[in-house]
This record gives structure tokens, C-alpha cells and sequence, in this order.
């Protein structure tokens, strides 16, 4: 089929986005909407002694301000906790209460401390910038390793120490001992820097409130309109979930970061309650680097233990890693549940264990971004496995490829208890440095321009798809159109486009028939969750799968009733029921107009993970005189189970590949020390990477079916952000290491490269 599953077909939606006929949050407009600021703290710490408010209330346009104290007294709640885990020693991790307004004190720069509403979005600021706070400033600690310290100042009396979690995976005794027992032992200390999300539309939020019925509405960008609903409307307000509508409409970028409630979200609703009438609030570029959940920012050191013939025979990890000043939804999942399990990558090692620290910090808080712990988990033991190949004298190819998992093992479980269903580790591996020319690397080295080059591979195994449930409704009206209802939520995946693919294949239909609708909370769905973990083609997908076969079911007994024969005796293919050796037929669509419409529902849900995997291949040059670097070549061999569209695929593999060597080249969030105060604020002081960074990327699939879930694919949105990191600074210390450099933390800016080759020259 021309349109069907695994053709390049173009994306549906990309016609809207750039003839400006999207729809995104601040278009949608309502009659007397108010607009709304925030007053955030301008210190990182501090006890908050007096909001004073009074010249601002009696400025002109001012609707109403709102501080802590008032939601206290409306009996408004805090945001929630979705994970919540045991202190390693016993015991629940602690919970301090994530007010929507700073309550007492300050924690972190940017904190919400009162809720200005006007007339108008300038009449609004104006009186945000005349609103007084006296807060007295306080010790601040942005690094989990300062805030653990035995004299760090406490951000919260329930968490003694700063530590927000304490949390083990692993039998600490067991690798220990064989550590002890190994031929050789290599250990990396390293640091996967905080980085700021930038998603391209900022976040956003618009609340409305019908007094009569006590319905609320919330518009707002988000990665699953139900997801919020469900995680924020009950605590917050102490209302039943159904008493609020959330609607998603399109969105510009999400990476995680737009999965989880935030306060802006509930004031609007807060304010629009109380005003009886539509509340509106849009984050500013400076705002988002002050409030958004940020990322990664966490510290490890890793020993690996070999045996006389390089096999790996144990792996322990130290992480300490940050909440930031207030504990997110998620704020404790990426460096426990997410990445640890995933430590040993693609490898056998018989014994693993990790021990994590999280800290609170007065910085922003943190919580998913791309990949969500496992880029962190790949990054460590790609680096460590490289190390390892440099330390013993042994291609870094060889190394990992006698410890790699055997197809003929599968399926694996892992020493972190993670069981691996299919995979084809080193033929994937192959494949790449084939593509790569790998082999051909070492003329390419000896170029003589003054540039050192070289190459590196980083090999990734992620978790996508986790456990749980997703819905999808498919409606074939009488008119001939088709609604495909799905709960997953695109930020700029492509989701419509290939959910109109699978439909357009299963019914048989031209794909202009075809609309999907997503993203409101009162949709005819039987269960909803959102995007994350790059689950929509796992979970919605599947449900879609079987919605589809629904409609088909009842398309095809009503087909046998109009045709006279046995149902078993029917076939069907490109939209019509035949019966074979005759010319009797009827088309779907007619059966649908005859029956007016016909509707199947799917309810499906996943019961393990699915594990995309693949090899990336960078090749740089390093300018020993300025530490600049150029990537030359980029080289991509993915395990995506199946590819639906290749066209789609690859552009989410490139704008991952995008952000991962964003955060190993030049990305990183910097807060003073002592004050807290944000010191790469803006994009004139926070690199992300521009077309001219990159080269074009060689990207291409060497899949083995999945075996989890009945398509046979593996999420694929994540992949690029976590095999970037390790190819990128694995070739660079490839480049490097004849100078004696074995190790550089990320990012790889010019000046910390630079410095590193003076420090090696000993010229430093």
C-alpha cells in the first residue's frame, strides 16, 4: 500500500506548522480574559518576612494578587509526588510540601512568591515589578556533593541533611567481592552537567471557571492533557479530577519537561475562580530558564572489574545527584528507577550495584529530559568501557564485542533484574562502523592540516514503553470521514502522521479521510496516559491496533449479513469485503453509511518494557590552538524493532542526536555558588547547538522485532540524546589521547578542551 505501514509517507500536520495554520496555546482567545505575572523570588534562599502588595493592588488595570497566605486560607494544596520511594536504610523519603506560592521561605531563584492578574499583560507586569518582598537572604548550596555536607545550609526541616532520597538497586557485598577478585579494575569519575530544556514554545496556561456548574478549564501545552489533569486537579484543589477539562492543543516541544503539573497551571484556575473570568499566563524565554524542571546534573564514579581474558565481572556506581529547591513530580525517577537499571548496558556483567544520593539545591528543580536517566546510564558505561579498552591495551571494538549479549542469549535478565527480550548487540554494532568506515579511519587521521582527529563509538540500550495502559476510539462516520481519538499527546513527533498511516493501512482508506484528535481530557476514551518514555507507538499504537480491528469486526459480521454468506468466508484488502471466486463485494465506507457510522475502541495495555538499542559513530577534528572542534561525520545503526515511517523516525533521531551532542559540546546551566544566583540566564550565555555545529547525519536500522507488544517496535523518540554524548567525547579523548588526556567532563567547550591541552603540555 502506497500510504501503509513502513513507507516514507509526509508528515500530515507539517503543512499547518509552516504555513501558520497551528494552533498552539496563545492562540486560543477568550471573551474578558485577564492576564496574569508572576512575582518569583530574586534570591535563591532566604526567609520570606513581608509580601507587600498594596501600591500594586491600587495600580491601574489590577484585577487581583495572590500570595501563599491567600491560598492557605482558600484551602488550596500543594503540587504532588508522583514517585515515591524508600530511604535505602528504611523508611519513606520525605516530602515537603510544593506550595504554588512560596510559603515561610525561598529555595530556589525564581520560586513563585505572588500571583499578579490585570487587565492587561502590561498592566499585569507593572504591577508584578511593584510588588515588595523583604526576604532575608540565607547560605545557599547548588552542588549535591556541597549540600550534603555536614554544614550546609538546610533547605527543609523534614530532610535532614539536604537528602531528599537515599536509594540502593544491587547486592553491594557481591560486587565488592568481585572486585576484589578481578584481574584489573577501572575506575571514571564523571559529570553529567545540568542543562536547561528550551523547549521552543515556552509553557503556557489559560483558566477558565463556570461559576453555575463549578467546571473548570484549563489550556495549556502539555505532553498528555489527562496526565495533568489527573496528577494536579484532586490535590491541588480537593475536587474530583472530572470537575476539570484540560485541553492540549498543538504544541511546540515538550522533551519531558511539560509531562508534570506545574503552579502557573493551577493559579490560572485559582485566579479565574475567584475573578469569574478567563485567567491567561505565558511564560517569557527568562522565566523558563528560571522555572522549568531542568536536567541531568548529577555526579558519578564508577569502578568496572575485568577478568584475566577482559570479560567484565562487576560494575559499581556512586551517584550523587540534585532535586533542585523543590521536588518535582518525577524529581527522584531519573537517577534511581530509570537509569540505574540500565547500567550494564548491552553487556554481561555478572554483579551490579548503584548507590544514590539526591540532594535538595537551591536551584531550579529537576525532572525528565530526553531520555530520562538513561542517557546518563549509557554516558557511564560508554565512557567506562572506553577507558577500560585505552587502560588494558585492546580495541575499544573488541572489548565491548566479547562482552556483548549474544542474540542466542535472549531473552536476558540483567544483574539490575531488567529483562532484555531481542537483540542483535553486535551485529547492530557491525553495521555502524561499517556505515561509518571505521576500518578507513586511520588515513583519515593522518590528514596534516595541525587538527587532531578522531573517532569514537558509543553503543545504547535504553527502557521505553514501561508498563501501563493507553486507549484510541476509531469513528468511520456515514459521511465517509474517519476520527481517530488517541491519549498520547505529540509535542512535534510526528505522532498524527503515523497514527493516520496505521489507520489508513488497517481500514483500507486514503489518508486525507483520516483526522486525529488528541489532547482534551473529554474525549471518548477509555483510558489516556501521555507521551513519555516514548511510549505513543508502543501504547497508543497499540491500541489504535486494536480499535481498528474493532471497527473491522463489525464492519465485516454486517458485511456477511448484506453479501449472504459466512462471515470466515469474507476477505478484505484496500478497504473492501470480497467474496473470493465472485464479483459480490461491499466497501467499508458503504457498510458505515448504511449502519450510520461505525466505531471500535481499544483499550491496550503494556506489560514490559521494549529496549531500541544501536551504535553511533563520531568522527572529529580538534584544533589544538583555539580547543575548537568540528564534528565531521556522524554515523547511526538503530534497533527499532520496526519501522512504521523511516521518514518520521529519522527526524527524531536527528534532532536527538542534535540535543545529545548539545549537552557534550556546549550546554551546561551555571548558578553562582555562593549566592544561587543564574549565570547562563539567556541564550547569550547558554549554548545550544546551530545548523553549522553539525554535519548531515548518516542514519539507518538493522531492526530484530520486539517481542513485547504485539507491533514488534521499540520506542524511538529518546535514542539520539542517549547514544550522542559517549561517540561525542569518546572521540574527542580518541583525538586527544596522545597527549596524555583520558577523561574530560562535558560539556566539550573550547576553553575546558583548550585548557586540557595546555594542562597536558604542561603549560597550564
Amino acid at each position: 500500500m502506497k500510504f501503509g505501514v513502513g513507507q516514507p509517507f509526509r508528515r500530515v500536520e507539517d503543512q499547518r506548522f509552516i504555513t501558520g495554520a497551528g494552533r498552539f496555546t496563545d492562540d486560543h482567545r477568550f471573551d474578558g480574559e485577564a492576564f496574569a505575572c508572576v512575582v518569583r523570588s530574586p534570591l535563591a534562599h532566604g526567609v520570606i518576612n513581608r509580601v507587600d502588595a498594596g501600591i500594586a493592588r491600587a495600580m491601574p488595570g489590577v484585577l487581583g494578587i495572590y500570595t501563599g497566605e491567600d491560598l492557605a486560607a482558600d484551602g488550596i494544596g500543594a503540587l504532588p509526588v508522583v514517585i515515591v520511594l524508600d530511604h535505602a536504610e528504611g523508611g519513606r523519603m520525605p516530602l515537603p510540601a510544593r506550595t504554588l506560592l512560596a510559603a515561610g521561605k525561598v529555595r530556589y531563584l525564581g520560586e513563585p512568591v505572588a500571583f499578579v492578574v490585570a487587565e492587561t499583560a502590561m498592566a499585569a507586569l507593572e504591577a508584578a515589578e511593584a510588588v515588595e518582598l523583604d526576604i532575608t537572604d540565607l547560605p545557599t548550596v547548588v552542588e549535591p556533593a556541597t549540600a550534603l555536607a555536614d554544614d550546609a545550609p538546610l533547605l527543609f526541616d523534614e530532610a535532614p541533611g539536604n537528602l531528599a532520597l537515599h536509594w540502593q538497586l544491587g547486592d553491594i557485598a557481591a560486587v565488592t567481592s568481585a572486585l576484589a577478585a578481578s584481574a584489573r579494575v577501572v575506575e571514571l569519575e564523571l559529570v553529567n552537567n545540568r542543562i536547561v530544556v528550551a523547549s521552543m514554545e515556552p509553557r503556557n496556561a489559560i483558566g477558565l471557571h463556570d461559576a453555575t456548574s463549578g467546571q473548570f478549564t484549563l489550556v495549556s501545552g502539555s505532553q498528555g492533557s489527562h496526565m495533568i489533569r489527573d496528577f494536579m486537579f484532586e490535590g491541588v484543589f480537593g475536587l474530583p479530577a472530572t470537575q476539570l477539562r484540560v485541553i492540549t492543543p498543538d504544541v511546540g516541544g515538550g522533551f519531558g519537561m511539560k509531562a508534570i503539573p506545574y503552579p502557573e497551571q493551577a493559579l490560572v484556575l485559582y485566579a479565574a475562580r475567584k475573578l469569574g473570568r478567563p485567567v491567561r499566563w505565558q511564560s517569557t524565554r527568562a522565566e523558563a530558564f528560571l522555572s522549568d524542571t531542568q536536567g541531568r546534573d548529577n555526579v558519578s564514579r564508577a569502578t568496572l572489574g575485568l577478568d584475566a581474558d577482559s570479560r567484565f565481572t562487576a560494575l559499581k556506581v556512586e551517584t550523587l545527584a540534585s532535586a533542585g529547591g523543590a521536588l518535582s513530580a518525577f524529581g527522584v525517577y531519573c537517577p534511581t528507577l530509570s537509569g540505574p537499571p540500565m547500567a550494564p548496558g548491552v553487556y554481561r556483567i555478572p554483579a551490579v550495584a548503584t548507590d544514590v544520593r539526591i540532594a535538595y539545591t537551591n536551584n531550579a528543580p529537576m525532572d525528565a529530559y530526553r531520555g530520562a536517566g538513561r542517557p546518563e546510564a549509557a554516558y557511564l558505561i560508554e565512557r567506562l568501557v572506553d577507558k577500560a579498552a585505552r587502560e588494558i591495551g585492546v580495541s575499544p571494538i573488541a572489548l565491548r564485542e566479547i562482552n556483548m549479549i549474544a542474540p542466542e542469549e535472549m531473552p536476558h535478565r540483567t544483574a539490575t533484574d531488567v529483562v532484555y527480550d531481542s537483540g542483535d548487540f553486535a551485529g547492530v554494532m557491525k553495521a555502524g562502523l561499517r556505515a561509518a568506515d571505521w576500518d578507513g579511519f586511520a588515513a583519515r587521521r593522518e590528514k596534516g592540516d595541525g587538527k587532531r582527529r578522531g573517532i569514537g563509538l558509543g553503543y545504547y540500550i535504553e527502557r521505553t514503553g514501561v508498563p501501563g495502559k493507553e486507549g484510541a476510539v476509531v469513528q468511520v462516520g456515514a459521511d465517509g470521514q474517519v476520527v481517530v481519538h488517541v491519549g498520547t499527546q505529540s509535542t512535534g513527533q510526528g505522532h498524527e502522521t503515523t497514527y493516520v498511516q496505521m489507520t489508513a493501512q488497517a481500514l483500507g482508506l486514503d489518508p486525507e479521510r483520516i483526522t486525529v484528535k488528541t489532547g482534551d481530557t473529554d474525549q471518548p476514551l477509555p483510558s489516556a496516559g501521555g507521551t513519555v518514555a516514548s511510549r505513543s507507538m508502543v501504547h497508543g499504537g497499540g491500541a489504535l491496533r486494536l480499535a481498528t480491528g474493532a471497527v473491522l469486526g463489525k464492519a465485516s459480521r454486517e458485511a456477511a449479513r448484506l453479501l449472504a454468506v459466512d462471515e470466515r468466508e469474507l476477505d478484505f484488502d484496500s478497504g473492501i469485503f470480497r467474496v473470493p471466486g465472485t464479483n459480490r463485494h461491499v466497501g467499508l465506507l458503504e457498510i458505515a453509511a448504511q449502519a450510520g457510522g461505525l466505531e471500535g475502541v481499544g483499550d491496550f495495555e503494556q506489560h514490559a518494557g521494549t529496549f531500541p538499542n544501536g551504535a553511533h559513530v563520531c568522527e572529529v577534528d580538534v584544533d589544538p590552538e583555539t580547543g575548537h572542534i568540528t564534528v565531521e561525520r556522524y554515523t547511526v545503526v538503530d534497533d527499532f524493532g520496526r519501522t512504521l515511517n523511516p521518514l518520521v523516525l529519522s527526524g527524531q533521531v536527528h534532532g536527538g542526536i542534535a540535543q545529545g551532542i548539545g549537552q557534550a559540546m556546549m550546554e551546561r546551566t551555571v548558578y553562582d555558588p555562593d549566592s544561587g544566583q543564574l549565570l547562563s540566564g539567556s541564550f547569550m550565555d547558554y549554548g545550544l547547538p546551530r545548523a553549522d555545529d553539525l554535519p548531515f547525519f548518516d542514519v539507518s536500522t538493522h531492526n530484530v522485532p520486539c517481542t513485547t507488544n504485539p507491533l514488534g517496535i521499540k520506542g524511538a523518540g529518546e535514542a539520539g540524546a542517549i547514544g550522542a554524548p559517549p561517540a561525542f567525547v569518546n572521540a574527542v579523548v580518541d583525538a586527544l589521547a596522545p597527549l596524555g588526556i583520558t577523561h574530560l567532563d562535558m560539556p566539550l567547550t573550547p576553553a575546558r578542551v583548550w585548557q586540557a591541552i595546555q594542562d597536558a603540555k604542561g603549560e597550564g
